[in-house]
């Protein structure tokens, strides 16, 4: 499963729109990315690398392999 690592493999939290404005108030769109890591986890007892949000690792919603 070949994803993209700007989004998490475990809350698929991906990129979010918004705007940039500059100090002459001139606005114009660019692109949030989550802060993702690249992790060792285990998946169903197998050792694999994902690419997980800092929240999903903060809460504990996966299991580092050591």
């Amino acid at each position: 499963m070949a994803r993209n690592k700007r989004r998490c493999e475990i809350c698929d939290k991906g990129p979010k729109v918004a705007n940039q404005i500059s100090h002459a108030h001139n606005v114009s769109k660019r692109r949030q990315f989550p802060n993702t890591q690249r992790v060792h986890v285990l998946i169903k007892g197998a050792p694999r690398y994902i690419h997980v949000c800092t929240r999903c690792l903060r809460s504990g919603k996966v299991q580092k392999a050591s």
